[in-house]
């Protein structure tokens, strides 16, 4: 027996969390305009289709969270809400996108573990947010995980 199959995991399971990891960035600014501007989720997966990161993202995985967390909006802003101790209009705009889409993940990807999506949107949050606010994102998203997913802690 050979090392092969292992050795042959670990790329595809590395370039897939890289081309989900570039979904979520590129949703984030996609969400992000939304807030600024909104309309419809197929113009946010059209205009953000052309961008420059487009190549290295899961385009697909982009298009189920823009549409996703567009369709889900209310629900996962009633979700967010008790989990706060803010009002939603306090957000800044970048962490309320973080927080949507790690919220989508939880309520709606099983597939992805909380851990991942929390990483990922702290992540997110300390590259583009305000300084401080990954520690905010954080605490709201574990709060949420332990409410949504017991079962994996």
């Amino acid at each position: 027996m050979t090392d092969e199959p292992t050795s042959i995991k670990k790329p595809s399971a590395h370039v897939f969390a890289a081309t989900r990891s570039g979904a979520r960035k590129l949703a984030l600014q996609a969400l992000y305009r939304w807030q600024l501007n909104e309309g419809p989720w197929q113009d946010l997966v059209q205009e953000f289709g052309e961008a420059e990161d487009m190549p290295k993202a899961d385009r697909q995985y982009f298009r189920e969270l823009v549409e996703g967390v567009w369709g889900a909006k209310q629900d996962l802003d009633t979700r967010l809400a008790e989990m706060m101790d803010r009002s939603l209009e306090l957000l800044d705009p970048v962490e309320h996108a973080a927080l949507l889409i790690g919220m989508y993940e939880l309520t709606s990807r099983p597939e992805v573990p909380y851990r991942v999506s929390i990483n990922e949107a702290v992540g997110l949050t300390k590259r583009f947010g305000a300084t401080d606010g990954h520690k905010f994102v954080n605490a709201v998203l574990d709060r949420a995980a332990r409410a949504l997913r017991p079962h994996e802690h």
